[in-house]
């Protein structure tokens, strides 16, 4: 007699050509990380085209002092990697006493000096202690985050630069340049810059951050004007770039120089007095 021959071989082979589409399936789906990538970039892109930008309701001119009622703090590695940073849409700004600086130094035209290219609002230059015809304020008053008392920053060069001006490069000038700070009297300036930073921890495990600089009037409570900032970047860690924020992309203000984002809104509202 025959013996009934085996079944199960067919049977499990049956069984493995039904799953090979499955398979197939799950070797496409992209990686966990991949997807929250993809879904950050999407985010970012959507808060640039929606939500992200400059908004200018009023502006003032022959503006000679602000009141900064906050000033970006110091920030280093631990906190260009940290994805809950607060200051992560603003990483490249300059910080503390530069942050001061930027509001009193002028701006000077990108090109040559035979060949300056013209400084328009949608075309903005650089921020430096170089003199120019655009200068910044004359003074900055800033709030003491502990003590809430004012102080008066100035700046000043210890060289009389204006003599021999051939004879000083930028960097010589900058060198040259003394910040001056001293009680502000009771009387400060009607209007005052601040930055409200957001940590949204949804939008955060996205890799998505974003900070908004207003422009206020002192006196009425009044918004003259303000910025919203995103910059993202992959949620996924990646021991090639230990510092994320500092290379993340950015929108909202499209200035050149990251590092005075804030002075060149600024003083779109409230304008400098130009006889410095």
């Amino acid at each position: 007699m025959n013996a009934r021959p085996n079944r199960l071989p067919l049977r499990a082979f049956a069984l493995a050509w039904l799953a090979l589409p499955l398979l197939a399936a799950c070797a496409v789906l992209p990686s966990p990380g991949l997807q929250r990538a993809k879904a950050g970039e999407a985010l970012f892109e959507d808060r640039c085209k929606n939500v992200a930008g400059i908004k200018i309701y009023k502006t003032v001119a022959d503006v000679e002092g602000i009141v900064l009622l906050k000033v970006r703090p110091t920030a280093g590695d631990r906190e260009w990697a940290d994805p809950m940073w607060p200051g992560a849409a603003f990483a490249g700004e300059a910080k503390e006493k530069e942050y001061i600086d930027t509001f009193l130094w002028y701006e000077n035209a990108f090109g040559t000096s035979n060949s300056p290219r013209l400084i328009t609002p949608k075309d903005r230059g650089y921020i430096s202690s170089n003199p120019s015809d655009h200068p910044g304020y004359r003074y900055v008053d800033v709030v003491d985050a502990a003590t809430g008392k004012r102080e008066r920053f100035s700046g000043f060069y210890d060289r009389p630069w204006e003599r021999d001006p051939e004879r000083y490069s930028s960097k010589n000038l900058y060198s040259f340049w003394k910040l001056k700070h001293e009680p502000a009297p009771a009387d400060g300036p009607r209007y005052g810059v601040t930055y409200e930073d957001h940590v949204i921890p949804e939008e955060r495990a996205l890799g998505l951050a974003s900070s908004t600089v207003k422009v206020l009037d002192l006196k009425t409570n009044e918004v003259l004007g303000e910025m919203t900032r995103y910059a993202w970047t992959s949620a996924s860690p990646n021991p090639a770039n230990p510092t994320p924020w500092l290379t993340a992309r950015t929108c909202g203000s499209g200035f050149n120089t990251r590092e005075t984002q804030t002075r060149l809104f600024v003083d779109q509202v409230l304008q400098p007095r130009k006889d410095k």
